[in-house]
């Protein structure tokens, strides 16, 4: 027969574990961007379920694997867009959108102005629109955060 707390201790190592394979998740959203990254892709990396690994992604980080994705790469389409010398269609590719007309949907959807209307604001006076990236985006879970995520989670399981 189990004892009580060693199901409640299982099931805290459980979850931190979690915790570290959706940061490394994350990592390598960060480093691979431009790369074709899907949710099941992401998964296997990770050894979680896709469903899974969505439900806890978006629990840990306020939105899902593929709208992290998608907010990073919108980030540094602006500053390729800032710096100039690359149409719309080069930094789409460049940051690894599947099409131009995605690139464009998103990031106007992001940032509020479509990719052209960016980069001739940068161009004609160095000021752009204020990106409306969401502030979770990227945001690491702070330890207090962090003990309402493990509620989430627990009351998911």
């Amino acid at each position: 027969m189990c004892h009580p707390g060693w199901k409640r201790a299982r099931l805290a190592a459980q979850r931190l574990l979690d915790l570290a394979h959706l940061r490394r998740v994350r990592d390598r959203i960060d480093r691979e961007y431009a790369r074709p990254l899907d949710v099941e892709e992401l998964a296997r990396g990770a050894g979680m379920p896709p469903g899974h690994l969505s439900r806890e992604f978006r629990l840990a980080y306020g939105r899902s694997p593929y709208g992290y994705l998608t907010a990073r790469r919108v980030a540094h389409a602006t500053a390729l867009l800032r710096r100039g010398g690359l149409g719309e269609t080069e930094v789409s590719a460049a940051v690894g959108c599947p099409s131009p007309g995605v690139f464009r949907s998103r990031f106007t959807e992001l940032v509020g102005v479509a990719p052209a209307a960016y980069r001739h604001h940068a161009a004609a006076d160095g000021t752009v629109p204020a990106v409306r990236l969401p502030a979770q985006a990227g945001r690491p879970i702070r330890n207090r955060e962090a003990s309402d995520t493990e509620q989430k989670l627990a009351s998911t399981t």
